[in-house]
């Protein structure tokens, strides 16, 4: 209807982990750190026609692509730079909030964090090259949504003096800030707060308490190197393709885990140290307290990232998509009532009703299902891997065994064309811990990944077990 609507952008939806989730096992049970940016920021851009383009997962319009010249190319964040182009040109763009594909992220930290510095100094090129705040063409709202998504990128120096700031008067008695105990309880404590719970109200259900901290002290450590040097010389980034469907065959300490350990260390005997000048200059003990108190959460939250570091083994050979959907199960001509659990794409978990108990391994079978948007079934060969008997039911788990190019297009049907099931599992996880248990869970884990963490340093230290894998 809108003949000057050049983007039409959707979720990022990921079968797969990021590292943190991975590691710390909260995938199934914590919003993934996207659906804050998807879920709330891109609908309030797109509310200011500023919804921008984020490389996939969209439709863009042919003729605006054209009339810009193409892709923007001098950033090495071509789509959001596209987008402003497209955008200062006088084109819309819309935002529609349901994920309609699904892809992989980065399973490894180390790409996690390659494919985070390229978002970084993409957005720094833009805001040296483009400067949106200047920008012709750019309605006011427009040149403020896109300023604050490129300034966002600038975290990692405040995240960085709220790190280390403590320790200067921790180490070196230098004083950090002019109050008394009772002033920072009155004001300081009072502001943090009334700000846990305007962001309670506003998103708990998309981010929980403490989590951002989190996500942005891993990244702030590598990432502050990489905005610095992208300042300094901003045309020396170059563009390189994430790697996605990576593997972890055995647990072990990410190749950039080092300098997580160095700060952890650093933060460890400061904490130390403010106990002791606590009793030692007790007439300092009130800033003493204010400034260990500071510290020790620095601690808990470096702490917690020894665990994110810390990478777990996977045994899956393909991402496995949960679903819930009836099929037949057919062996030797017999028919038996099915319902798929899970698929991937070499795959599939199946629990069959009333099979008999002998089903050999290795035996050539059929899974007969109606494809969305059809109105008959079709069957899928496979072959039998495992059998599991549950009383009245066995899960078998299955191998695709497609012999012509239809076997292929059932096999997509089965993991990507009810998109629906994303947008539940998405909502099933958006659910607000409060302000009470939700720290208390952040504590929880924070103390549990410390020991994990320390736990693989020990054991890279003595060389550890190949293969080992740890809970």
């Amino acid at each position: 209807d809108d003949p000057k609507l050049f983007l039409v952008q959707t979720p990022h939806f990921f079968l797969n982990p990021d590292p943190l989730e991975r590691n710390l096992r909260t995938f199934e049970t914590m919003p993934s750190e996207n659906e804050m940016f998807y879920g709330i920021i891109q609908r309030g851009l797109d509310k200011w026609n500023a919804a921008f383009f984020c490389g996939s997962a969209a439709v863009l319009r042919r003729t605006a692509l054209n009339e810009a010249g193409g892709f923007s190319g001098l950033s090495i964040t071509e789509d959001c730079e596209t987008a402003l182009a497209l955008h200062s040109r006088g084109w819309n763009s819309v935002y529609v909030d349901k994920p309609l594909i699904a892809g992989l992220q980065p399973a490894t930290f180390a790409s996690f964090i390659g494919q985070r510095s390229r978002w970084a100094q993409g957005m720094m090129q833009i805001l040296r090259f483009r400067f949106p705040l200047f920008k012709r063409g750019l309605s006011v709202p427009q040149r403020l949504c896109y300023m604050s998504s490129m300034l966002f990128w600038l975290f990692p120096f405040p995240r960085t003096i709220f790190l280390f700031a403590p320790l200067f008067y921790l180490f070196f008695d230098l004083e950090i800030f002019t109050a008394s105990g009772g002033e920072f309880l009155g004001y300081t404590l009072a502001y943090m707060l009334v700000n846990l719970m305007m962001q309670n109200y506003l998103y708990g259900s998309f981010r929980w308490p403490w989590i951002s901290e989190l996500y942005e002290y891993v990244q702030s450590v590598h990432l502050l190197p990489a905005v610095i040097s992208v300042m300094l010389n901003p045309t020396k980034p170059t563009f390189k393709v994430t790697a996605k469907d990576e593997s972890i065959r055995e647990s072990r300490l990410s190749e950039i885990s080092r300098p997580f350990f160095v700060i952890f260390a650093v933060l460890f005997v400061a904490f130390l140290m403010s106990i002791y000048r606590f009793y030692s200059e007790p007439y300092k003990a009130d800033v003493t307290f204010v400034v260990g108190g500071w510290n020790l959460l620095n601690l808990l939250i470096a702490g917690c990232a020894l665990g994110v570091v810390s990478e777990r083994s996977e045994r899956a050979a393909s991402r496995r998509v949960t679903v819930k959907r009836r099929c037949t199960f057919i062996i030797d001509g017999r028919e038996y009532p099915s319902t798929l659990e899970n698929v991937s794409a070499n795959g599939a978990r199946v629990q069959v009703f009333g099979l008999e108990p002998d089903l050999a391994t290795g035996a050539r079978c059929q899974l007969r299902f109606t494809p969305y948007g059809a109105h008959y079934e079709e069957a899928l060969p496979v072959d039998v891997r495992n059998v599991e008997n549950l009383g009245s039911v066995s899960a078998v788990g299955c191998r695709f065994m497609p012999e012509v190019a239809r076997h292929h297009s059932l096999v997509a049907d089965l993991i990507f064309a009810n998109s629906n099931q994303w947008s539940d599992f998405q909502v099933s996880r958006r659910y607000n811990p409060g302000l009470f248990r939700g720290p208390l869970w952040f504590l929880g884990i924070a103390l549990y990944q410390t020991s994990r963490g320390l736990l693989y340093f020990a054991r890279s230290l003595g060389g550890g077990r190949k293969g080992e894998t740890t809970s």
